[in-house]
């Protein structure tokens, strides 16, 4: 059976993508990862089916630093690695799904000369896609403008877990204890949380619990135990379509794997994107594009205060069978299958 590597990581944003990608190839590779000692390796732990390697990752400050004087040099031992590794494996092809433990499994493929197909996410390029375009034979996109910087770009979407599309409510573990007559809203901050999402979620509980039963995923040792009838927090759901298919209603950050899930199953959305203090400002792209195809209101971290909170979350619920019939008539839903092609034209490309 041939052999396809899978790498990136980092956050659950772009391991995910990839594990929803490698749906469609099992059966029909060998199936490796290739990521670093963070997120992924706790995650494809529990993917007995794909064989997992770990090798350093590199990731470059944006602050002045002098740790970033020895990036060359870290970059230059995680390529090695990924060489000798991708020599012993042998695939046909690599998918990247970006980030920094990425980038040395790209270049290491790109000199063996293994085709290389990578996914970008956001609506502008991360550092880490920007460097493996160069070294990547496709580039696949989650949105359409991304796909215009390059030749190398495909837009496909972006691709979807099985278990996301197809949650069951009534399998998440308090479902019988919510109040029917309540809409659901969930609220969720990413992988890891947000503390600025949890503090409105604190500072806003009583109002929030008048009018709908509060899901809130608090992110991993942001847990802070509240007793309210109405409100149920969990530190962290592996099980998220569960979740989505029980919610009325979200409050998000803006990572692109994120509201890519909820506008598939069609969930109005208020974005709170990650400041550009925090951040190179890709959630408030995202957030102020989902704002403006009218899938999603939008409330940025510097604007914030109780009022306009609440005045959005209102219009939210006011207006939900508008962003629902707005992201209805989206044109690209679940990318699996057109990420898969993507592969297959890369892999013909090398047999020809």
């Amino acid at each position: 059976m041939d052999k396809i590597v899978l790498t990136g990581g980092g956050t659950a944003g772009h391991i995910y993508p990839a594990l929803a990608v490698a749906e469609l190839l099992r059966g029909k590779y060998e199936i490796h990862y290739i990521g670093g000692s963070g997120m992924e390796k706790e995650i494809l732990s529990k993917e007995k089916d794909i064989i997992f390697h770990e090798i350093s990752s590199v990731k470059l400050q944006r602050k002045l630093t002098l740790k970033n004087l020895l990036i060359p040099f870290k970059l230059i031992k995680a390529i090695k690695q990924a060489k000798r590794l991708l020599k012993e494996i042998n695939p046909v092809a690599i998918f990247s799904k970006g980030g920094y433990v990425a980038l040395p499994v790209v270049i290491g493929g790109n000199k063996l000369k293994i085709k290389v197909v990578s996914h970008e996410s956001d609506l502008s390029m991360g550092l880490a896609n920007k460097i493996i375009l160069h070294f990547c034979d496709y580039m696949c996109t989650a949105f359409e403008k991304t796909a215009a910087i390059s030749n190398k770009c495909v837009f496909t979407g972006q691709p979807i877990r099985a278990e996301v599309l197809n949650g069951d409510k009534k399998a998440v573990s308090f479902f019988n204890s919510i109040d029917k007559n309540k809409s659901n809203l969930l609220i969720v901050g990413g992988s890891s949380g947000a503390s600025f999402l949890n503090k409105i979620v604190k500072d806003n509980l009583e109002n929030l619990c008048n009018k709908f039963n509060v899901i809130h995923i608090t992110g991993k040792n942001k847990f802070e135990k509240i007793e309210h009838p109405n409100y149920f927090p969990v530190e962290y759901a592996h099980n998220m379509g569960d979740f989505l298919n029980l919610a009325d209603y979200v409050i998000s950050r803006a990572g692109s794997g994120a509201i890519n899930e909820f506008l598939t199953l069609a969930k109005p959305m208020l974005l709170i994107p990650l400041s550009k203090a925090c951040s190179r400002g890709d959630q408030i792209e995202n957030a102020k594009l989902f704002y403006n195809l009218g899938y999603a209101e939008m409330l940025e971290e510097e604007k914030y205060n109780q009022e306009i909170f609440i005045e959005k979350l209102d219009n939210l619920v006011k207006n939900d069978k508008i962003f629902i019939k707005n992201m209805k008539k989206s044109i690209k839903n679940d990318a699996k299958q057109e990420i898969y092609d993507v592969i297959q034209t890369a892999i013909a490309d090398n047999n020809n």
